[in-house]
């Protein structure tokens, strides 16, 4: 989900450059340090521009209480004057045989960075580089899913060591407009159709609303259960169908609701719930990151089309700059002519065995890719 981007604008001179003796680095490997350390790391997500609701405090903790190991956390901070101002929430690994560091969240998340502040960008930037550098015992930081104006394109440029990049997944995003703007952008003879397919579901009488705070966590189970239901008989990302993510989506999107960073739109017919939608809130985009139907809602309205009018009034009500409707191209998500936003999969290398660990990288990426066209070019 393209939520944020720096900008040359987001990186403001300071009037003052703090000297070396205001710096400082930490270290932390246990998970008493992230709940010690939440407020800090809220603040610092409401200074971080780039950053995407897949690195506020709620995702990151949330999914460590349920898919972290003990012992493997490697979170990297740098105050300035004894401010956060730079924070990089790692895991230690183990990727094809290679002692590796990762992204917290990074398999459940669209997009993987790390925590900015602007103002201090230069400064927190080399920081940063140096304890990555300093901290023993892997090869190579594997980042899969970097958004152009990352953070993390700021290390990688800064990075002393060998730095290798690749194309990573497509997002697709809509500018923030009503939905008759996004129909104008299609032939004549489809947006007619559409139109008519949005009257077909206001005579239906279905009606929709986000559920308060209190109720995000059962209305995320909820949104799972349809979800396994529409995909009954068809592939099904498996770890959809986990306790550990059901769980670990729910106590984050509890969170995420609560501080405007997230909202779950349930749809309902006369009282049946027949569809929900999460829906995360970022710094100047939206993104839809999941969303559940009864099988037979399909027969009668076209869903995607549903969803899509909702998501892009909370872009527009909450003054974000449009919808990403995330990871991968499918036709349903083509078919409104978004604008494709390339992500990268950045390596950097801190031994010299992280050669061979990315030209791994790199030969399993081309053949996932193939494999991807043989079956028509979509998952």
């Amino acid at each position: 989900m393209t939520l944020s981007s720096l900008t040359p604008g987001d990186v403001a001179p300071r009037l003052s450059l703090p000297s070396a003796v205001e710096w400082s680095v930490e270290v932390h490997r246990e998970e008493q340090a992230l709940v010690a350390l939440a407020d800090e790391l809220r603040d610092l997500y409401d200074r971080s521009p780039a950053a995407t609701p897949f690195q506020t405090y709620e995702w990151l903790k949330a999914w460590w209480g349920w898919y972290g190991t003990s012992g493997r956390l490697r979170l990297f901070l740098v105050r300035c004057r004894g401010r956060l101002v730079a924070a990089a929430p790692l895991t230690a690994g183990v990727r094809h045989g290679f002692p590796v560091l990762l992204p917290l969240a990074g398999e459940q998340s669209d997009f993987t960075d790390f925590l900015l502040d602007p103002v201090y960008a230069d400064g927190a930037v080399r920081h940063l580089t140096r304890a990555l550098l300093d901290e023993h015992g892997w090869c190579a930081l594997d980042l899969r899913e970097v958004r152009p104006g990352s953070a993390a394109h700021l290390v990688a440029a800064e990075w002393p060591r060998r730095a290798w990049r690749m194309p990573s997944s497509v997002c697709l995003e809509l500018p923030a407009a009503g939905i008759d703007d996004v129909l104008g952008r299609l032939p004549r003879r489809t947006a007619g159709k559409m139109r008519a397919k949005l009257r077909k579901i206001d005579v239906r009488g279905i009606t929709v609303e986000p559920v308060p705070p209190e109720r995000a966590s059962d209305a995320v189970h909820a949104l799972l259960d349809l979800h396994v239901r529409q995909w009954r008989g068809r592939p099904i990302n498996p770890e959809h169908t986990r306790q550990r993510f059901r769980r670990h989506l729910a106590e984050a999107a509890s969170g995420m609701v609560r501080d405007g960073r997230a909202a779950v739109l349930q749809y309902r017919w006369d009282d049946r719930l027949v569809a929900s939608d999460l829906v995360l809130i970022g710094h100047r985009y939206v993104g839809a990151y999941l969303y559940g139907a009864i099988p037979d809602l399909r027969g009668c309205v076209d869903v995607s089309l549903m969803l899509l009018r909702e998501d892009l009034a909370i872009a527009r009500d909450r003054n974000r700059q449009g919808v990403s409707l995330l990871r991968g191209d499918e036709p349903y998500k083509l078919k409104w002519r978004p604008t494709p936003v390339q992500n990268q999969r950045v390596i950097l290398g801190r031994t010299v065995s992280a050669a061979a660990f990315a030209g791994m990288a790199r030969t399993r990426a081309h053949l996932s890719d193939r494999r991807h066209r043989r079956r028509g070019g979509h998952g």
